[in-house]
């Protein structure tokens, strides 16, 4: 397996991927605007015999505050480190730049959805700490969490 990164216009395979994900990735326009976006952001791919398994795209909002924009692992292949070791990989490649913060946003626990209860421990477990709920971003039935973790520790510069 190989993790390769930062790439751009991937998205036919990344939405591949996407599509082994009905549970998570079931909104057809959604969807397609996350493969799309692997077109435009920074992507970190992980391949299998030149196959790609898993991505996960980043989006600049300032130099020193990035978005995940989507992760994403085959169906196949999920439960079996690929997420963490693309996280690694973006996580380093944006120190490398100078980022601080990262962010992601997901379904709040006040959805029912057991695969966003799987999501939610998942950023936690890489060190993604609750920063806000907001109950309309998406729509009123899509309760949004958003989620943040510091790159450098925390510390401040002068």
């Amino acid at each position: 397996m190989n993790i390769r990164g930062p790439v751009l216009s991937v998205s036919p395979a990344c939405e591949r991927v996407l599509r082994t994900l009905p549970d998570w990735f079931g909104i057809e326009e959604s969807l397609l605007e996350y493969a799309g976006n692997t077109d435009r952001f920074p992507t970190f791919v992980a391949e299998d015999d030149g196959e790609v398994v898993g991505f996960l795209s980043l989006e600049e909002h300032f130099p020193e505050c990035w978005e995940v924009n989507c992760i994403a692992v085959s169906a196949a292949r999920r439960g079996h480190g690929l997420g963490r070791r693309l996280q690694d990989a973006a996580e380093a490649w944006l120190a490398r730049r100078g980022a601080r913060v990262l962010q992601v946003k997901t379904l709040a626990a006040s959805h029912p959805s057991p695969e966003y209860a799987e999501t939610r421990r998942f950023y936690e477990a890489l060190g993604y700490l609750p920063l806000e709920v907001h109950p309309t971003l998406w729509s009123e039935d899509l309760p949004v969490l958003q989620l943040v973790k510091c790159l450098d520790g925390g510390g401040t510069h002068a």
